[in-house]
């Protein structure tokens, strides 16, 4: 009888069947090398613009936070250079694929930033810290790194699509922000189609396959492995450029996922993020919607508030009702988000900062929270995040919401006037009225035909005052 490890007829067959190759990395190389200005829509150009908007206010949030100092000062010690890309408001210079990974979790530490509902995550934390370091030294337009940005998130997109379709687990963004990363990369450095092909392979097979939720069971500061994705997929495209190997990405290359590829430059994934107006994870935020309605529309004393109970989709509920001790703790509770947004009628930066994790009538109200998830919800998920609340007062009366959706997908957009304001609160605090309006300037100028990069990259990396 033959060996079944010398790969028999019986086992042979189904491993082929799903390993089978297809065009997709013909594809992508053809995208990103052919990609010009001239071939994007308006409306993905402004969006790429707010999407930079958007991430510049998360990094600012990241700055000042615990986690953003120790990234920080842990790569400016360990692989800081001379010359080399910069730290985002610190100055501090280091090897570009290090600070790719500096930016990136510090964007990540503060939850803030845009996402995409299939994907179950997020792009651009990876794809603009990566653009950023590969600019440092280059002459880079304004178009061009809007070009650069965008290809970035439509194959990160299709990479993190794919990963949830083909994975067994549920993995962290860095496992697929990686290949935008790399494509990014491979733009601007001039990589050609089987270089790229082999850097996409690179980032795939190192890209950090970390399990999302044990991340939401047990919130740390290793969050959604997007600092390693911006590091990975840097360092993948880098050692292509040396000849190291690394093809296939199976996310890109499979049958299974080649669906998601053909339609590159006629579907714009990156029209389809969602911006958040507050600052914690995307999954919280039907029960805060839904909390701040009632709260406003029946003028709810949060102190005769006895019991909160709020039914949700699973993923959502596996966020708790836990007391929290640090920043990541409070981001990644549902009832405490919930329960600052009621008492303070809002949720921003203040309440998940230290000072607000010990507030009593806060704590009061996680206790009192209850949860549980709906066979419907869980059916909805992730093209549809749902949430009912009921707060249950002190005379017996219970209100109830109704089904609640989320604001900022692309049914429920965050206004412009809504997203700048959300990066002034963030911004002019942290670095004065004077350089948050440059920043915002510098941004929209990206789109003139003499418009350049290094402008933009010396006001997000330079050191913030004091």
């Amino acid at each position: 009888m033959r060996n079944r490890r010398e790969g028999g007829a019986a086992e042979s067959a189904p491993a082929a069947a799903a390993t089978a190759l297809g065009d997709g990395a013909g594809t992508v190389a053809a995208f990103v090398a052919g990609l010009r200005y001239e071939d994007l829509p308006a409306a993905v150009v402004a969006q790429a613009q707010r999407c930079l908007l958007d991430l510049a206010a998360a990094a600012i949030g990241g700055h000042a936070t615990r986690l953003g100092r120790i990234v920080r000062d842990h790569v400016a010690r360990h692989y800081g250079t001379a010359s080399g890309a910069r730290l985002m408001f610190d100055g501090r210079a280091a090897a570009p694929a290090w600070a790719a990974m500096a930016n990136a979790t510090m964007i990540d530490g503060f939850d803030s930033h845009d996402g995409h509902p299939l994907t179950k995550g997020h792009a651009g934390v990876a794809v603009l810290p990566g653009l950023l370091a590969l600019a440092a030294g280059r002459r880079v337009t304004g178009q061009g790194s809007l070009v650069a940005l965008v290809l970035g998130y439509e194959i990160a997109i299709r990479a993190g699509i794919a990963t949830h379709r083909t994975c067994c687990d549920y993995h962290t963004s860095g496992s697929w922000n990686a290949l935008g990363v790399a494509a990014v990369a491979a733009r601007l450095l001039g990589l050609d189609a089987e270089t790229l092909r082999q850097a996409l392979g690179i980032a795939e097979y190192n890209g950090p396959r970390s399990q999302m939720m044990r991340c939401i069971d047990h919130p740390t500061m290793v969050k959604d492995g997007s600092g390693w994705g911006a590091l990975v997929g840097l360092e993948a495209a880098l050692l292509a450029a040396d000849g190291f190997t690394g093809a296939p990405a199976l996310v890109v290359e499979s049958v299974a996922a080649g669906d998601l590829w053909v339609d590159l430059g006629r579907r714009w994934r990156m029209l389809e993020q969602y911006f958040k107006p507050y600052p914690v994870c995307r999954w919280a935020h039907p029960a805060i919607e839904a909390t701040l309605a009632l709260r406003r529309t029946h003028g709810v004393d949060p102190a005769a508030v006895a019991g909160i109970e709020i039914a949700s989709f699973h993923e959502a509920i596996r966020l708790g009702a836990h007391r929290p001790r640090s920043t990541e703790e409070a981001q990644y509770s549902l009832g405490f988000t919930v329960a600052a947004a009621l008492a303070r009628d809002g949720l921003g930066p203040a309440e998940i900062d230290n000072e607000a994790l010990a507030a009593p009538d806060i704590l009061r109200l996680v206790d009192a929270t209850r949860l549980s998830d709906r066979a419907e919800y869980n059916a909805r998920f992730p093209a549809e995040r749902l949430a009912d609340v009921v707060l249950v007062l002190a005379d017996g009366r219970r209100l109830a919401s109704p089904p609640t959706a989320t604001r900022g997908d692309p049914g429920t957009p965050l206004a412009d006037a809504e997203l700048q304001e959300k990066f002034r609160v963030l911004a002019d605090p942290a670095l004065g009225p004077a350089r948050s309006a440059a920043i915002a300037e510098a941004i929209r100028a990206l789109d003139k035909p003499d418009a350049e990069l290094a402008p933009l990259l010396a006001l997000l990396t330079d050191p913030v005052a004091g």
